[in-house]
């Protein structure tokens, strides 16, 4: 991603204050059951004094998402997985399709114009009890108020899902009562977007064309809060273009067909179940180009509840049907009713949440959890090929796939939902001839991945102002491998290795390899011209985390071909054992990169790249020495303040503290979740930083979980199995941590982390 932002500076210091405040906050929450998490921990809500710093939620199935909006009823931005926008000239991004979520009201003329709920004030005056809440474990969310206008007054409750159990479907439920007889109106409506205006062609501008470009057409690349993400005037959504659409008032539905921008085809249909016995109702259809809508007018008596669902399936090519099957499937959801659809729907999270982390004695924690690993959920899928962007299904990073979805978001799914992690590495194996194409344009043998991969086809989609990082970040070839053998030493799918994961480590291996020069006066192997994972440093030799990590790949390559019979190529093994790694004189801690860079900064990866050598996946070997010696240069120094601000830099660290037996240091490191301004209310969104406000940021998400599957226990995947390569930690106010459900070579097993009668922290298994 173009520039994490910086953080650094301070001494352990900053540690010590950290640690004081995960006290206080730790002391202050509510302990949960032994035998599971509380329903308050699953729970997310909002009143109306909350929407000014409203930052919408997220539902979504890892197949289609839409955005929460504070009434519940509003249209909101909706997206199908790697439906993508391929205007020329820009970079590829999602198109969003036809809003789905509308449901508009209007209590309908009294002495004068009326006017529609959608289009109300956010205020006290209109909205009375109003509350929304978002249901982690039920994955539903629920809206209520007293709606009031012109002295009508109606309690309305809105219920929407998108279906976990069936991919397709998603439905709005809605309820009314009036205190008032009379006439109402009702619309249910489809909604396509205008194209994005300005469009700028991101594949060809430089950066300062950019901002030039932005500032010339009256936007700002800053944030405006509570919601918007800086960037926003640049990753706006792409575009559908509505084909054909109807509707058919007797039957109530609606549907359309589409097609994303030189891109895919899509199609949606809804159809809509209206109250039993309406009574004076006319329904009628609206269609025009931004508008199809089922409108009803009808009467409705003082104290009666009306109910209606509105139940939308979609498709895309290469997923389900057409506009014709997705109106099959909505119709036959509204004959088996709503509450079935919401029934089977709860069922299948329920089914997920059998997996799960339950922390004892910090209910803030257990909440954060649950709500990091909802978003994980709700963006991932099961058992296909779709990646996870770094931003989920949703315009942040433009939906592309970048190291993230190797190194940040697969680790912290393998262990708990192995099925989803497969996807991901089954992504990078369907992609690899696009990055064998690649690498040949190159001069280079093997596959070269891109920074930014298409989640559809797997090609480079880095804008121009990012083209170095698009050439030069190179070590994503390493954390694809690594993320494809970790998932084989997770199942020991031998069968699964040859087929699927094989063909990119093999593919990587012939990169690395034929991407290393010899250095023969030094008698070693090197890397030259990269951009360090520290991105402020470009076109510079050996950056050790590349270098630690190009090494890792090629013996991954060599253990494959063992376990499976074949024959590694010799120069694999030699250019892994002779790469330059650098290291400080006496070769008492690693170097960020070559000692030839001078005065180069390695500060603004939140405090330098040699956190990043604790990542779990990784699992780099190395003397107790050493690893002490890294983390007093490249970790303790670090400001918490400012790698705080920053959620892709916590976890490092406090897997860091964690190896080398700091337990303080550890849950002070941790605390920076909660305290570092990434977790947006009030639906616990992760952003990337706490001000750039880049939502539902999975790479954040996936770092807090791996702070807690391979930080506090100490555990690694490794080819003896699940590992305790380091002594479990525990905050110290927390009773326990337990890692429920896990799945790991065809065994389930829980893990628990408790202190025994003496104070000593252990950690303990239960093979189910």
């Amino acid at each position: 991603m173009t520039q994490r932002a910086p953080a650094g500076g301070g001494v352990t210091a900053g540690v010590a204050i950290g640690a004081r405040a995960l006290v206080l906050a730790l002391l202050s929450g509510v302990a949960t059951d032994a035998r599971g998490a509380s329903e308050a921990s699953f729970q997310l809500s909002a009143g109306l004094e909350d929407l000014r710093d409203y930052f919408p939620g997220y539902l979504a199935n890892g197949y289609v998402s839409t955005l929460t909006a504070p009434r519940g009823t509003e249209a909101t931005r909706a997206y199908m997985v790697a439906l993508m926008d391929y205007t020329p000239g820009d970079m590829s991004r999602p198109a969003a399709v036809p809003g789905w979520t509308e449901v508009d009201f209007s209590a309908g003329p009294r002495g004068g114009p009326h006017g529609w709920l959608n289009r109300a004030p956010l205020s006290a005056e209109h909205f009375k009890d109003y509350r929304q809440t978002l249901d982690l474990r039920g994955a539903t969310l629920t809206t209520s108020y007293r709606y009031v206008d012109q002295g009508r007054e109606t309690s309305i409750e809105v219920i929407t899902l998108v279906s976990e159990a069936s991919p397709h479907l998603a439905a709005t439920h809605l309820k009314i009562t009036p205190d008032y007889d009379g006439p109402v109106r009702l619309s249910f409506a489809l909604l396509p977007w205008a194209n994005h205006a300005p469009r700028f062609p991101l594949a060809e501008m430089s950066g300062p064309q950019m901002e030039e470009a932005v500032a010339a057409n009256g936007l700002a690349l800053e944030p405006r809060p509570p919601a918007t993400s800086d960037r926003e005037a640049v990753w706006y959504p792409g575009h559908t273009q509505v084909l054909a659409s109807d509707g058919d008032a007797p039957s109530r539905a609606l549907w359309l067909d589409g097609k994303a921008e030189q891109g895919l085809a899509m199609a949606m249909a809804a159809a809509v179940e209206l109250p039993e016995g309406l009574s004076g109702g006319a329904v009628t259809v609206q269609r025009d180009e931004f508008r199809l809508a089922l409108d009803v007018n009808m009467k409705v008596e003082r104290g009666r509840t009306y109910v209606f669902t509105k139940y939308v399936a979609f498709s895309r090519a290469g997923w389900g049907g057409n506009a014709r099957d997705d109106l099959t499937l909505a119709q036959a959801a509204r004959e088996a009713g709503f509450e079935r659809a919401l029934s089977e729907h709860r069922a299948a999270w329920d089914a997920l949440w059998q997996a799960d982390i339950l922390i004892e004695g910090d209910a803030q924690a257990q909440q954060v959890v649950h709500s990091e690993l909802y978003y994980l959920l709700a963006s991932s899928t099961p058992d296909t090929a779709w990646p996870v962007g770094a931003c989920g299904l949703t315009p942040g990073y433009a939906s592309h796939v970048f190291w993230d979805s190797d190194t940040w978001i697969f680790p912290a799914l393998l262990l708990l939902h192995p099925e989803r992690a497969k996807s991901l590495v089954a992504f990078r194996e369907r992609t690899v001839d696009a990055a064998r194409q690649r690498a040949r344009q190159r001069g280079f043998e093997g596959a070269m991945y891109p920074w930014e991969s298409d989640p559809e086809n797997g090609t480079e989609q880095t804008p121009h102002a990012a083209y170095v990082l698009g050439e030069s970040e190179i070590h994503v070839n390493a954390d694809v491998a690594i993320a494809q053998w970790q998932y084989y030493l997770a199942s020991h799918d031998r069968d699964w290795l040859r087929a699927h994961g094989w063909p990119a480590i093999r593919e990587v291996a012939r990169f690395w390899a034929s991407r290393a020069t010899y250095d023969a006066p030094a008698r070693r192997y090197q890397i030259m011209h990269v951009n360090s994972v520290a991105e402020s440093n470009t076109d510079i030799p050996n950056d050790t985390f590349t270098n630690v990590s190009a090494a890792k790949a090629l013996e991954i390559a060599v253990a494959a071909a063992r376990v499976l019979g074949e024959q590694p190529d010799p120069l694999w093994r030699r250019v892994a054992r002779a790469l330059y790694v650098p290291l400080a004189a006496g070769g008492q801690r690693h170097l960020p990169f070559d000692p030839a860079v001078r005065e180069r900064s390695d500060e603004d990866f939140g405090g330098g790249p040699i956190a990043l050598l604790f990542l779990p996946s990784l699992d780099l070997t190395m003397s107790t020495d050493l690893r002490r010696n890294d983390y007093e240069y490249g970790v303790r120094p670090s400001s918490i303040a400012r790698v705080a601000a920053a959620s892709m830099s916590i976890a490092p660290r406090t897997i860091a503290a964690d190896t080398i037996g700091s337990g303080a240091e550890a849950a002070a490191w941790f605390a920076g979740y909660a305290s570092g301004g990434t977790l947006k209310p009030p639906f616990n969104v992760r952003t990337e930083t706490a001000g750039n406000n880049t939502g539902y940021f999975l790479t954040g998400s996936g770092g807090y979980l791996q702070s807690l599957l391979y930080g506090f226990s100490g555990l690694r995947i490794r080819e003896a199995g699940l590992v305790e390569a380091y002594a479990p930690i525990l905050p110290a106010p927390w009773s326990s941590l337990t890692l429920r459900n896990l799945r790991f070579r065809g065994q389930r097993l829980d893990i628990r982390i408790a202190r025994d009668g003496t104070g000593v922290v252990r950690l303990t298994r239960h093979v189910h």
